[in-house]
């Protein structure tokens, strides 16, 4: 990782306020991020009748399930080596590495080289992901941390977007590899871009006893030093001598926080499960119910296109009527057009169902984050972002298995949609259940929108 070295000039001669490029910069590679997922559940359809390869329906699931594995991997590795090597360079490098496992996918002689490469992409994506959080969270304006990580997400689905548009396209005229070389592209056209002109982390500068350089590029990219500081105690040198206080998972299993803690890591694992479930099964399961790939694809573009408008518009109401709310209706929102796409409506209505859980599914798992870093005091919140995720990771790779499965048996298309309206309910229900009289003020989410950048390490 050495080869990234960070320009001398990156954060001397940067002009004042340019957070914006450091959010499109993160929001292009969450981009590619969001195709890598909807590119398999794309070509799913087209892998299982593949003429050559032994893949089932089971296989497939489990195929789907091992880019989640390296997904987490990646995640809860690359906090510790931000620490030590910086965001900058972590970043770079794994766009580079999930870019090359992305061509060489594509060139995959079989199977089982398929699986593996799918794995090792997951590993650089998984770094990607805290790291886009951290970077844009830091260099946006802290009245604005919200909006700005909210639309660096939403690249998330436009990637799922473009994927679906370019299989509609391009399947079954094309070989299916040319999707898998298209999520190449950033070797080429994102990562000279971000190596010019990406920033290195205020806190990371600050932290490594370089408070100057810290303050200097805080000041050109028009932000509060004094805010960093408070936010990331460590990073000042008068505060190293007087480090705060680390929260740990004991704190998260106190008698105070133990209900919360648990509740916040099933609620993790319904959102997610029901987010990968339903990207990498949803053109197969439409083929079973009768449509051709190309209007089957064409559900998996509208579920992305209902994510992109509902995340961003779940988070506007949460902010106004209260998070807690939004999150439960959220998922009743996902049970209830989930279940009504398993019944024999006209297609047009099945389209506006499957936009519907778009938002109950993507825009759900958005605000469950939130949700669980305003519960928590300051402190104790990266670790509960971290220890909430981590289990939600659990319900991302159990989303394709059981996909799998039911649709290796004879059970009927429809089972899939009982299995995860089910899974919505859930839910609900345990949002509903926690407790937001926790003995401690209860912060806005304005407030605490800094915490996701503190989860990724």
């Amino acid at each position: 990782m050495t080869q990234f070295r960070t320009p001398p000039a990156t954060t001397k001669d940067l002009p004042k306020r340019r957070g914006g490029l450091v959010l499109a910069l993160c929001f292009f590679t969450i981009v590619f991020d969001g195709y890598d997922l909807v590119v398999f559940g794309a070509t799913v359809p087209t892998l299982l009748a593949h003429p050559t390869w032994d893949i089932d329906p089971a296989q497939a699931g489990l195929i789907g399930s091992l880019a989640l594995i390296g997904m987490l991997i990646g995640t809860l590795t690359v906090g510790g080596l931000t620490d030590i090597l910086g965001r900058r360079k972590i970043m770079l490098f794994c766009i580079a590495w999930f870019s090359v496992c992305m061509l060489a996918t594509a060139a995959a002689p079989n199977e089982t080289v398929f699986a593996v490469l799918r794995f090792l992409t997951g590993l650089g994506l998984g770094g990607v992901v805290p790291t886009c959080i951290a970077l844009t969270v830091e260099y946006a304006p802290k009245n604005r941390r919200q909006i700005a990580n909210a639309l660096m997400f939403s690249g998330y689905s436009v990637g799922g977007v473009g994927a679906a548009l370019l299989a509609i396209s391009t399947l079954p005229a094309m070989d299916f590899r040319w999707l898998y070389a298209v999520g190449a592209l950033p070797l080429v056209t994102l990562l000279p871009i971000a190596y010019k002109y990406l920033p290195e982390s205020i806190a990371f500068l600050a932290n490594r006893r370089s408070p100057a350089e810290a303050r200097a590029a805080a000041d050109r990219f028009g932000l509060v030093y004094g805010d960093i500081v408070a936010e990331n105690p460590a990073a000042d040198a008068t505060a190293a001598a007087t480090p705060a206080r680390q929260s740990s998972l004991k704190d998260l299993f106190s008698a105070r926080w133990r209900r919360s803690t648990i509740l916040f890591a099933a609620a993790n694992f319904c959102g997610l499960l029901l987010v990968y479930g339903l990207n990498t099964w949803l053109p197969q399961i439409m083929r079973g119910a009768g449509f051709e790939l190309g209007h089957a694809l064409a559900f998996l573009l509208v579920l992305n296109l209902g994510a992109i408008v509902g995340s961003i518009g779940a988070s506007w109401v949460a902010d106004r009527v209260g998070i807690k709310k939004v999150v439960t209706a959220s998922f009743i929102l996902a049970c209830i057009s989930i279940f009504l796409i398993s019944l024999n409506l006209p297609v047009a209505m099945l389209f506006v169902l499957v936009a519907f859980a778009g938002l109950g599914s993507v825009g759900t798992q958005i605000l469950v984050g939130g949700f669980c870093a305003t519960h928590y005091p300051q402190r104790l919140s990266p670790t509960a972002l971290g220890w909430s995720l981590g289990v939600g990771r659990i319900g991302a790779m159990m989303g394709p298995i059981i996909g799998g499965v039911i649709a290796s048996t004879a059970l009927g298309y429809q089972v899939n949609f009982y299995a995860f309206a089910a899974v919505a309910v859930l839910g609900a229900i345990i949002v509903s259940s926690v407790s937001t009289r926790t003995g401690e003020p209860q912060k806005s989410v304005a407030a605490v929108e800094t915490v996701p950048a503190q989860a990724s390490a």
